[in-house]
């Protein structure tokens, strides 16, 4: 299927519009960075101050600390999808590493592997191409079906059964890498050859292509990226390593300086609010939408978002994903302004616009018919 159509900002924008706004700042993702950390610090951290002066305050603190950090891990996703379109810092050595290390492994993706992915995502946008095209294809769906996948985020189901898979995957790719070097020190090649068989083999001849499948299937944030075979495993032990370093990271923090409590907070928050807040991002983005059409302002929603909405639901203006599908090389920060003059320039009737989260819900939640 041909990719869709694109836009054209020659005949959108002025020349000097089209400038400031692809414009990449030398500190301003970098700032961003700091910011979701510093966000997470200060709310795990002020917890467990309040936990230490009165258990009472402590506990009335803790559920709104795991639903903005939860938020806050979004938005480190959210600034590894930055990272793969290169918008974090124009210099790709220092935009790489932001998208790697500080940004994405905090949730187990891995930078290189979700840039290619979701580069396929925007060339074929809701077609049968379309990797992310599972997360919108089941809406409308019924409220009791929401409900339930409400219930499997908070309960820390959908974390369970996503680690699980990656953590599989993971362990079949540190396999392939350690036996080579198990494997030199036997004097057996017979036997050196039949387990290199073996191991990249389903055990029946044929060559194993199911080494895994995208570690979150919402997450086109880029929590997953797809894993095909053995070589894809391999990046997928790696990508689980620089997770874990980054856990043990946070719980040495903690434990420095206030104790285990920050760390719960980061990993309760981490296995269920930000599942749920990642699956209502994703919905409102391409779900019930035309996307996919031949007009470019069709391929994506953007959802208004109020002072709580862009400290949970919406961090780093992600709610603008119509203004990122039409120009995805507008860094986020820009994002409003390119919504502005789109609307200021009479594009809005174009365009899928909702007036917030609470309505797109409405939108993709319908009883069955009569």
């Amino acid at each position: 299927m041909p990719a869709v159509k694109a836009a054209k900002p020659n005949e959108i924008f002025a020349r000097e519009e089209w400038a400031a706004l692809t414009r990449v700042s030398r500190w301003h993702g970098l700032w961003l960075t700091l910011h979701a950390w510093l966000m997470v610090a200060l709310v795990t951290g002020g917890t467990a101050l309040l936990w230490q002066w009165q258990w009472l305050a402590g506990l009335v603190a803790t559920p709104f600390a795991i639903m903005l950090v939860g938020g806050r891990q979004l938005g480190l996703s959210i600034l590894m999808h930055e990272g793969a379109h290169g918008l974090l810092h124009p210099k790709r050595k220092i935009n790489n590493f932001a998208g790697q290390w500080l940004t994405g492994s905090a949730t187990g993706s891995d930078l290189h592997s979700y840039r290619a992915y979701h580069l396929t995502h925007h060339r074929y946008t809701q077609q049968s191409e379309d990797p992310d095209l599972g997360l919108s294809a089941a809406f409308p769906t019924t409220p009791a079906s929401m409900k339930r996948k409400i219930i499997r985020d908070l309960t820390g189901q959908t974390f369970l059964k996503q680690r699980g898979n990656q953590f599989a995957v993971a362990w079949k790719g540190l396999k392939a890498i350690i036996t080579p070097i198990v494997l030199s020190l036997s004097k057996g090649e017979d036997a050196r050859r039949a387990y290199f068989e073996k191991l990249s083999t389903n055990g029946n001849g044929k060559r194993d292509t199911s080494a895994g499948t995208p570690m979150n299937r919402n997450g086109a944030a880029g929590v997953a990226a797809p894993v095909v075979d053995l070589d894809g495993a391999k990046r997928t032990t790696m990508t689980v390593g620089r997770f874990l370093l980054i856990q043990l990271t946070v719980l040495l923090v903690s434990l420095a300086t206030l104790g285990i409590i920050p760390f719960l907070i980061w990993l309760v928050a981490l296995a269920t609010t930000f599942q749920l807040i990642l699956r209502i991002r994703n919905i409102a983005e391409h779900a019930c939408t035309p996307t996919g059409g031949d007009d470019p302002f069709s391929h994506a929603r953007t959802t208004k978002a109020n002072m709580l909405m862009r400290m949970t639901l919406a961090p780093y203006w992600v709610n603008y994903h119509s203004e990122h599908h039409l120009f995805m090389g507008v860094p986020c920060n820009n994002l409003p302004k390119a919504h502005d003059l789109l609307i200021t320039k009479g594009y809005g009737p174009r365009m899928t616009i909702a007036n917030s989260y609470g309505e797109v819900l409405r939108t993709v939640t319908r009883p069955l018919a009569a």
